[in-house]
């Protein structure tokens, strides 16, 4: 079960973490030094099925019910319910980038438009966002217990066609724009749902 730090280059803010593949699915946890708490958990087929994100003032409760996204997001005694057509959640946790990329299926070369809810700051703002993923290559690189593949993700916002690139290995994000792997206990997941 893979356990670390992430750094948040952008707020300076460390997220310790831990994921791991069960009966059904998958699983991550992230906690970030400003309080931020993120519980995601996608099914067999990587849908979001359950998310959490809980913050000092703010939370949010959704997932994925079949073509739709929907999500109650709440802070004191407020509360209201949101709906839209989207894949899943796009948080700051890299989390988000490992279930996005696994609910796509790309191999190598291909690429997906998709639909998703980004969720940012400690506000817990939700906006619909379009994003272009490509699997760009895989790589393997030589380790101690044997060749680790990482993948390199190409994504693209329709909106404004700024690109950024992403470095997964299983489970665990090596790499991606405001995000560093500062930490790691145990190897990557490789053998996933």
């Amino acid at each position: 079960m893979p356990r670390g730090t992430y750094l948040h280059l952008d707020g300076d803010l460390e997220e310790r973490f831990q994921c791991a593949p069960g009966a059904g699915g998958w699983r991550y946890v992230g906690e970030r030094s400003d309080g931020l708490r993120v519980d995601l958990v996608v099914d067999s087929r990587w849908r979001q099925i359950r998310v959490e994100f809980v913050s000092a003032g703010w939370w949010i409760r959704g997932g994925v019910t079949g073509r739709d996204l929907v999500w109650v997001r709440g802070g004191g005694s407020e509360a209201a319910e949101r709906a839209v057509r989207a894949v899943g959640f796009l948080g700051e946790s890299p989390g988000f980038l490992v279930a996005v990329s696994r609910t796509l299926g790309l191999a190598a070369g291909e690429h997906a438009d998709v639909r998703l809810v980004q969720v940012t700051g400690t506000a817990l703002s939700a906006l619909t966002v379009d994003r272009r993923w490509r699997l760009a290559e895989v790589t393997p690189y030589d380790t101690e217990t044997g060749p680790l593949p990482v993948a390199r993700y190409e994504v693209a916002d329709l909106a404004t066609g700024e690109g950024q690139e992403i470095h997964l290995a299983g489970d665990v994000v090596l790499n991606a724009p405001g995000i560093e792997l500062a930490e790691l206990e145990s190897p990557p997941n490789l053998a996933l749902p």
